[in-house]
């Protein structure tokens, strides 16, 4: 690979279809407002780099980011992009990642709203996030050991786990498919409204009216705290440790746990339900 170190590049396109570079110590600045400075490039690694302008990374195969910092202004830094690295950086611009594929990300901060949107086959460990609507229709989603913070997050996204995780956000997994979330916590409101096929296990679910009108709900040794009219019109079996604050209009299926403060059943109800209750028995 050419390497270029401690150079900065400010003019627009200024690495245009490169291939084999190694950057270290480079910035992306300046007055010029340069912005798509390494649009269709191949086999691009960045290291110690700075990065404060626009669209760096769109249409790349190849891509390797160690201890890089793009700032607020660098934004829509990887779009249509695949076969993505990131470790130990931070990522602080508007849409920093949409429709890409194949990207690893561990020990890296990210403060960009509308992160992820249409990708595929992304990997995120060890790291924290703040995003409005993160990974927005996207696939193959895994994380693992992540914090995070922020709104309508998962929605219409396929095929995700996450695992050791803590989420605190609001009408998160709506219409989602096909998700499994274990050993995490995850604080909000109105969450996994018409998802199917989700499940929690060894969870900490926290928030108002939780799980409802989903199919294929199951919950397996979770806690439910301030979960008010949960599963409202859902098909929902579940394993819950301690009681749940209420629950309403459970369409079908089984609950299991040690007490409802509050069961309702309305006569305006749409569906038939017959979910069935079981309260443990307290030695």
């Amino acid at each position: 690979m050419k390497i270029i170190e401690n150079q900065n590049f400010p003019h627009e396109r200024d690495l245009y279809g490169a291939d084999g570079l190694y950057l270290k110590n480079c910035t992306f600045d300046g007055a010029e407002d340069g912005e798509s400075a390494l649009k269709e490039g191949k086999n691009l690694k960045l290291e110690r780099c700075y990065m404060n302008l626009r669209y760096p990374l769109w249409h790349d195969e190849g891509v390797e980011l160690t201890e890089v910092t793009m700032t607020e202004f660098c934004r829509a830094a990887l779009w249509y992009s695949q076969h993505i690295s990131i470790r130990n950086s931070k990522i602080l611009g508007i849409k920093a990642l949409r429709e890409c594929c194949d990207a690893d990300i561990a020990g890296t901060k990210i403060v960009s709203p509308e992160f992820g949107w249409r990708s595929c086959g992304i990997r995120m460990r060890d790291s924290e996030a703040e995003s409005e609507y993160m990974f927005f229709m996207a696939k193959d989603i895994r994380l693992n050991n992540v914090r995070f913070r922020g709104k309508y997050s998962f929605q219409y996204v396929e095929n995700l786990t996450i695992e050791d995780s803590v989420l605190d956000t609001k009408d998160a997994f709506w219409h989602a498919k096909n998700v499994t979330v274990k050993n995490s916590v995850v604080k909000g409101e109105y969450l996994a409204w018409y998802a199917e096929n989700l499940t929690f296990i060894n969870c900490k679910i926290i928030g108002t009216q939780p799980l409802c009108y989903c199919k294929g709900l199951t919950l397996i040794d979770c806690e439910m705290e301030k979960t008010d009219f949960s599963f409202e019109y859902s098909d929902v079996n579940a394993t819950v440790k301690g009681s749940i604050q209420s629950v309403k209009n459970p369409r079908s299926g089984r609950i299991v746990c040690d007490g409802i403060d509050e069961l309702i059943y309305t006569d305006d109800s749409k569906y038939q339900c017959e979910c069935e209750i079981q309260i443990r028995q307290v030695a």
